[in-house]
Parts: C-alpha cells; sequence; structure tokens
C-alpha cells in the first residue's frame, strides 16, 4: 500500500492554544538529547508575552508553526525591533525561536513565511537567531555539542547550520563561549600581571555589587555597559526597563562574590557579572518549579561548582589597562573560596581580539562555537 504524501500547513500563532503548542514543542523536540537542558517554561513565556516583556515597547513579533500531517514539526519567530533600526539607520528584520525537524522542506517554509512577514515591513534583510532581542538568547550552536550549556545559553540540534545554510542564510559572525576552569587557571601569571595593574592605578578599588541598593547599582552597569559596549557589533543601548526585568531576574541568582564593580578614585569605570550556573540545577527539572521543580532545584543548587561570567564592560578610556583581567582573577580567587571548580566566559565575539587575548591568558579555551545568520532579501 501506497503511504499517503507528507503535507505541510504553516499556520499564523493567534490564540492560547497555539502560543502553548508553540513554546512546548521546544521540550518534546529535545526530549531524547543528553545534553540539552530544559528552560523553565515560565521564563519561555515571558520571552513571548508581548504585554509584560519591555522589549515589545519598539518591537512586534509573528509567530508561525508548521505541521506535517497535523503533527507539528517547527516553529519560528518573525521580529522587527523598531529601536535597533533606528539606532542603526537600516532595515533588518530578525528571526528567532528557530526549532525545526530535519526536514529541508519544513526549514524552508519557516525561513521563507518568516522572510515574508519581514518584507511586507518593509525590512530588507533577515538577521538572527535572536530570542527575542539581542540581549537574550542568541545564535545556533555549531561547535560543542557534549558538553551541557550554561544557564542562559541556548542549545540546539547538529543539523540547524546545514538548514539554514541551505535557504541562503550566511554566517554573519560566531560568538564564543569559553571555559576555564581550577585545573586549567594560570593563576600565577594572573597574580602578577594583577600587582602591576594596581600598581600603575594605585586608586583602583573593586568592590561588590549591593544588592540592597540595586537600582542604583543596575543604573551603574547600564551606563558602563552603554559606553563600553558602542562599538561592538549588533549593540543598541540598553533602556531602563530592559536593564530593570533584567535585573529582577539576575538578583534572584547572582552571587556578589562574582558580581563586581570597579571605581577609580570613586567613579566607576567597569564592572562584572557572573552567576551560579543553574542549568546543573535545571537538568533535573524538566522545565517545570511546581509541584516537585522547587524542592529540587534547592536540592541541586548546593551542588552547584560552575560559575557563568555573562556580562563584562570597561569604559574605553581605561580599556587595555587589565581591567578586564583583574576582574577575572577576582572571580576565580572566590570561586576557590567558595567551592566552585570553573567558569563559562560568554559570550565572546570572535572579532573581539581584546578579550580572546585575555580569555587565552588567563588558561581559558573555547568550549562552544555559536553562530548568527544574515540573509538580504
Amino acid at each position: 500500500m501506497k503511504e499517503n504524501p507528507k503535507t505541510n500547513e504553516v499556520s499564523f500563532v493567534t490564540s492560547k492554544k497555539e502560543r502553548k503548542e508553540f513554546i512546548k514543542f521546544l521540550y518534546s523536540h529535545y526530549k531524547n538529547d543528553e545534553y540539552w537542558v530544559a528552560p523553565l517554561l515560565m521564563e519561555q513565556k515571558k520571552l513571548i508575552n508581548t504585554e509584560k516583556n519591555p522589549f515589545y515597547n519598539n518591537a512586534d513579533i509573528g509567530m508561525f508553526i508548521v505541521r506535517q500531517n497535523g503533527k507539528m514539526c517547527g516553529r519560528i519567530a518573525a521580529i522587527e525591533d523598531r529601536r535597533f533600526n533606528e539606532y542603526h539607520n537600516n532595515k533588518t528584520g530578525f528571526f528567532g525561536f528557530f526549532e525545526c525537524i530535519d526536514n529541508q522542506t519544513v526549514a524552508s517554509l519557516l525561513i521563507k513565511t518568516a522572510s515574508g512577514w519581514l518584507k511586507d515591513r518593509g525590512l530588507t534583510e533577515v538577521l538572527g537567531p535572536t530570542n527575542p532581542s539581542m540581549m537574550d538568547e542568541i545564535g545556533v550552536l555549531v561547535d560543542g555539542f557534549e558538553e551541557y550549556p550554561s544557564v542562559l545559553m541556548p542549545y540546539h540540534k547538529q543539523y540547524y547550520d546545514r538548514l539554514l545554510k541551505a535557504e541562503g542564510l550566511e554566517k554573519e559572525i560566531d560568538l564564543y563561549a569559553f571555559r576555564v576552569s581550577q585545573d586549567t587557571v594560570a593563576i600565577d601569571r594572573m597574580r602578577r600581571a594583577g600587582k602591576i595593574v594596581k600598581k600603575r592605578l594605585p586608586a583602583l578599588e573593586i568592590r561588590e555589587v549591593n544588592l540592597k541598593n540595586i537600582d542604583e547599582e543596575v543604573q551603574i552597569v547600564r551606563e558602563i555597559f552603554n559606553k563600553a559596549w558602542s562599538d561592538n557589533w549588533g549593540f543598541i543601548p540598553l533602556t531602563e526597563s530592559e536593564l530593570s526585568v533584567l535585573a529582577d531576574d539576575l538578583k534572584l541568582i547572582v552571587n556578589t562574590k562574582f558580581a563586581h564593580i570597579v571605581e577609580i578614585e570613586g567613579r566607576p569605570v567597569a564592572f562584572s557579572i557572573g552567576f551560579p550556573d543553574l542549568n546543573q540545577a535545571l537538568r533535573h527539572m524538566n522545565g517545570r518549579l511546581f509541584p516537585t521543580g522547587i524542592f529540587k532545584l534547592l536540592w541541586y543548587k548546593r551542588k552547584i561548582n560552575r560559575i557563568r561570567t555573562a556580562l563584562m564592560g570597561v569604559i574605553p578610556e581605561y580599556r587595555g589597562k587589565g581591567i578586564d583581567a583583574l576582574l577575572h582573577l577576582k572571580a576565580i580567587e572566590n570561586g576557590r573560596t567558595e567551592g566552585f571548580h570553573s567558569s563559562e566566559l560568554s559570550w565572546v565575539l570572535e572579532s573581539n581580539e581584546g578579550m580572546i587575548r585575555v580569555a587565552e591568558k588567563i588558561g581559558a579555551h573555547i568550549e562552544k562555537t555559536y553562530r548568527m545568520y544574515r540573509m538580504e532579501f
């Protein structure tokens, strides 16, 4: 007997049921992948909540689902970030939340549908993935599949790079996740370099972020970040509302032993934000806090021995003076006393030669590579 040919149907996500399907596809799609870590379902819902996520104050999103013979087999979002285009004076659209079975026809339907939505809005190219913004999870994992991802870093199927390239998307830039451990860190070299930095900058002080004054600290971090990252690829200034939401999330997991601000004569000039790698606990919870996930979280949280240094910035006039290495040294020394074995430094642009040199000098190696893609219409 002949099998019925496969029929693919795409639908625009509008109903609550479809939004639920859009989110939950991630969990069924990866359920047999050993190194995938299920993110909290409640956090995934926040990412596409256009009423509560401040990103959508200046952006729109269109979400699409593809079903094959009635069964969901792929998803994608098309995103117009108006603030990005105003800042860069261009007409770039974004795609995000891309997940797909290993089927080129399905991938083609997803990319063409998202591209069509963006073209209808007058945009001339697509960049991505961003889930949904440049300050959220970005990129497709292309190397490092046999290691667990750190918290707030994505994990993907190995065939995604092939599917996307076949649809005309080309590499825009790669992002690195470096790993440094207590076994590989060049601690003596770092301490010698640290002494030199302190001798050159005797007024330099490193202090822990004060969670009791989190609003003031957030403003300091925002000002440094916007100055430090202004020349980086893909940058747009952080708004107060975006950073406020980020701060609300981070203060729940941040450990002040890994969150520092550098001051010179009382003036903030640099910062570094690291936090325990919560994915070491989340991988036991299947994305749910309730009813039993919260107990698993509390139990496995005690066993976390990795951190992730997720944000770092040094204002332009103090770059190249070793302040970034000094911040890494502080985190590593604190990690030793707090019982942490390793740290991920992510993400680092492949074009950021200064940060790559610092990472290599402290004994870090590239553990994962993520890729951003671009295509002109």
